[in-house]
């Protein structure tokens, strides 16, 4: 026999009552007392409330902040479309003290949109991280998309185990932990929990997306914890940066300082490397020998396998002036491009590709930088040797002069992090496949600090394994960007939406032939251009008729 609420007869009962009484205006009965009604259904905002005290999550606090529909814009942008309502959760996972003293916990931030629409988006960080991703914009390989929240994903974001942006987390051996790996779990498993109790279910479909740093933490996931996405896009995705990358950096620093003209007080200033002029120079160089091999001359190098350029085309025949490059220079380019190596002649990292891109400010602001003093300002200088020094070498080096760098002896002192933090030694991938994960990797060909011919190499290494690269295209593939720095900016169509592809291809099998990419209407090169992203190996040929500007006259070809 079915049991009834015990509520539900009390209503009856009193009609009757009332109905001996001659109607609905006879007494009261007190003895019944209120009746019941049935609760309410708490509001969004409520449950937004209520999360920290109620979510439960062991080791971990939680503060929520409730955003109602149309009063914030992704990023807090003056203009544009509204976001609709949801709650933001700031977490912070295991508090400790560091043997440096310092305070560490794992801090994210998770936004649940009140009409979701069971995706979830974990947001890649980059750089040294310590900060947290604003949840409510769109990927750092996606820039100028539509805001992943907006469209109704929940979206989390990691500090990856510390505050502020400095490598100086690197004395506390667990922090080193965290940033490799450790922190990215724990975020990954909080902010599931967390939609599993704001919505009474799991995310049907789990997304990660980031660029640089970013994309080593999407590879990071794709070997270490390879069932919690469905799909994952690793931008330019730092594979070597504790080893390869860092010691690229060094040698470049090393090339272009030896060659910098000195300032008053003696010292290179490595900006004046080269001019701007002079990079215009070499990327108008490359353009004359690589352009015209896409079939149009529009100031891009699409079939990058067919490009082969030496700088020795430019040098003076006499005095320096603006039309050619000193022997220095030529040398310095020559050993820049042709990757660093140890006094054997031993490859210590891949090769750069020759890329016009190299003439934009995102290129000189990693290699070059801009200060007129004998003090340096180039990404390589400030962000790479900070890492480097602190948490790169084990043990930490923080007195460490780049320019003394050995390339025949420091490289081994950054192994045993290496063996932790890159991903690049993984190129199977086999519990990712199985699982049916997908994996999209885009690079940008002037990428000054991940080069694209390391993402190619990988995918080749990848691809032997899988029967070649018709079969790896079954669950991965490879999207090089003509032009563009790194993971956004320069030359270059740069504005796509590289989630919507995913999802396109996770969802409904729809695998990605071309991924559609703009310049931006801002941008200094080729404003509003259109351009077919193609997967490696093949690239957009001209079709021989119509507008240069206009995607529809590209079709993608094998070179």
């Amino acid at each position: 026999m079915k049991m009834m609420r015990p509520a539900a007869p009390v209503p009856a009962l009193l009609l009757a009552l009332l109905a001996g009484c001659g109607g609905g205006s006879g007494p009261s009965f007190p003895l019944l007392g209120a009746l019941p009604t049935e609760p309410a259904t708490p509001s969004p905002e409520a449950r937004c409330t209520s999360l920290a005290a109620q979510a439960g999550l062991a080791g971990t606090t939680l503060k929520t902040r409730y955003v109602p529909a149309g009063t914030r814009r992704p990023g807090g942008a003056a203009s544009g479309d509204f976001l609709g309502s949801h709650c933001v959760v700031t977490g912070s996972i295991d508090p400790r003290t560091g043997v440096d003293g310092k305070p560490y916990a794992i801090g994210f931030e998770l936004s649940l949109p009140d009409d979701w629409n069971g995706r979830f988006l974990y947001l890649g960080g980059g750089g040294n991280d310590g900060t947290l991703r604003d949840t409510s914009l769109s990927s750092s390989i996606s820039i100028g998309t539509p805001s992943p929240l907006g469209q109704g994903y929940a979206v989390v974001s990691t500090n990856a185990g510390h505050e502020g942006t400095s490598a100086s987390f690197g004395a506390d051996p667990q922090a080193r932990i965290d940033h490799a790996y450790h922190a990215h779990d724990k975020t990954a498993q909080a902010a599931k929990a967390l939609i599993d109790w704001r919505y009474g279910r799991k995310p049907d479909y789990s997304y990660f997306s980031g660029c640089s740093g970013g994309g080593r933490q999407g590879m990071m996931f794709s070997q270490r914890f390879p069932d919690y996405f469905d799909g994952i896009t690793a931008g330019a995705p730092a594979m070597r940066v504790s080893s390869g990358a860092t010691v690229a950096a060094m040698w470049n620093n090393r090339k272009l300082t030896d060659i910098a003209p000195a300032g008053a007080d003696g010292k290179p200033v490595l900006s004046q490397a080269f001019s701007n002029g002079d990079l215009n120079l070499v990327a108008d160089g490359v353009l004359k020998a690589c352009d015209a091999a896409d079939g149009a001359v529009d100031g891009l190098v699409q079939n990058t396998k067919a490009c082969r350029f030496d700088p020795a085309v430019l040098q003076c025949s006499g005095a320096k002036n603006d039309q050619c490059l000193t022997p220095a220079q030529v040398g310095a380019l020559k050993d820049v491009f042709g990757g660093p190596k140890n006094s054997a002649g031993q490859p210590l990292y891949v090769t750069q590709p020759w890329d016009p891109g190299l003439r934009d400010a995102g290129w000189r602001n990693w290699t070059l930088g801009t200060s007129t003093t004998g003090t340096p300002n180039s990404r390589y200088n400030v962000l790479m040797v900070d890492a480097l020094v602190n948490e790169f070498f084990t043990p930490p080096d923080p007195d460490f002069d780049p320019l003394a760098f050995n390339f025949d002896t420091d490289p081994a002192r950054m192994e045993a992090f290496s063996a932790v933090y890159d991903t690049y030694r993984d190129d199977k991938l086999t519990a990712y496949q199985a699982r049916g994960g997908k994996l999209l990797f885009i690079h940008g060909m002037a990428d000054p600090i991940f080069s694209a011919d390391e993402v190619v190499e990988y995918y080749e290494r990848l691809a032997a394994h899988h029967g070649g690269i018709a079969a790896t295209q079954d669950f991965a593939r490879t999207f090089l960007v003509p032009g563009m720095a790194h993971c956004s900016g320069g030359p270059a169509t740069d504005t796509f939406d590289s989630l919507q592809a995913m999802v396109d291809w996770v969802e409904k099998g729809i695998a990605p032939d071309t991924i559609a990419a703009r310049a931006s209407a801002t941008n200094a090169y080729f404003p509003n251009r259109t351009r077919p992203l193609c997967p490696y190996p093949k690239f957009a040929k001209y079709k021989g008729t119509g507008s240069l500007e206009d995607a529809a006259n590209f079709s993608c070809e094998a070179s």
